[in-house]
């Protein structure tokens, strides 16, 4: 039994986006991966039809080497079977993809990966990538949870772009930049896409990559007042350490529940290396990373992905806190 963990994605994306179809061509498809795929009941329309049963979780192992289950309980017990097939020698796969359902909030699932010990210890949550469907978006990002979603996402798939003009995609695209920066946006074409944009997205890895986050372009202003957005705070200056830990321990007190997604690379005064922190809602990890090059200009960035953030009155902590 390999002691390395599983690496986990999680699918997102509000009613008829298009995740079925992803799936569908996830688990077609000759890339010679041995993936786990748990579908929930409440999916708008099963993967197929016969897997789903009356049994907790019901698995079925396709011809090329994939695995499809459908559950009937909380995650995290579907988690903890799986594992107990696979080191009974009666499941063998290496990644796991979990498809949220339309209406759901991808939080509870990413935070099932940081809180309990044993279910860190055994799977890895890689990323959250979110179908967009690009000819009904303006009306499903009417609703908070198509925006939250987005929000979450370490990538975004826009799909059905050959129903919408060309404007249509590009106004579309600078919307959900506006509500997620640090996600990559990519097109899916009927449910096809490079494997590569799904899987090793190490969106919750801890290092010192912003993506996209460190080259924003500007955005056309527009009339669109998203609830979910991003805030992006730089400073050339040092910051103060303990400034900083007040900073944030005041932030996740009183809008925890609101910053959905965060990260920051800092430079802080006296310390020659880099510190890099990123975190879900209340849930958040930091280490430090690589040193700074003796002639790099040094500054620290911090991306926070929030549902109506002040951002006046975080600009202005953020400010307090330089040395």
């Amino acid at each position: 039994m390999s002691q390395l963990p599983i690496p986990v994605t999680v699918l997102s994306g509000f009613l008829g986006a298009g995740k079925t179809t992803l799936l569908q061509y996830l688990l077609k498809a000759e890339h010679g991966l041995k993936i786990a795929v748990i579908e929930n009941e409440y999916s708008e329309m099963p993967i197929d039809s016969q897997l789903l049963g009356a049994e907790p979780v019901e698995v079925v192992t396709l011809a090329n080497g994939c695995v499809c289950c459908s559950i009937h309980i909380e995650l995290e017990k579907a988690l903890f079977l799986l594992l107990e097939r696979l080191d009974a020698g009666e499941l063998d796969f290496d990644r796991l993809v979990i498809e949220c359902t339309g209406l759901a909030d991808p939080a509870p699932v990413a935070q099932t990966f940081f809180a309990d010990g044993e279910v860190c210890d055994r799977y890895v949550l890689d990323g959250i990538v979110t179908l967009v469907d690009a000819a009904n978006a303006g009306r499903h990002l009417q609703e908070a949870i198509a925006q939250a979603q987005v929000g979450f996402a370490d990538r975004i798939l826009l799909s059905k772009t050959d129903l919408v003009a060309a404007e249509a995609v590009e106004a579309l695209s600078q919307r959900l930049q506006r509500i997620n920066r640090r996600a990559p946006i990519r097109i899916v074409e009927h449910g096809r896409i490079e494997l590569g944009e799904l899987l090793d997205v190490r969106g919750f890895n801890l290092n010192a990559d912003f993506g996209q986050a460190l080259s924003l372009r500007p955005l056309v202003p527009t009339a669109d007042k998203d609830r979910i957005a991003t805030l992006v705070l730089r400073s050339e200056r040092a910051l103060d350490l303990q400034k900083l830990g007040l900073f944030m321990e005041g932030l996740l007190a009183r809008y925890g529940d609101s910053l959905l997604r965060y990260k920051g690379v800092l430079n802080l005064a006296g310390e020659s290396r880099r510190m890099v922190f990123q975190g879900v809602l209340r849930l958040y990890g930091f280490d430090w990373a690589e040193e700074w090059g003796a002639d790099e200009p040094r500054e620290s960035v911090l991306v926070f992905i929030g549902d109506e953030l002040p951002e006046e009155e975080i600009r202005t902590g953020f400010a307090e806190m330089q040395g």
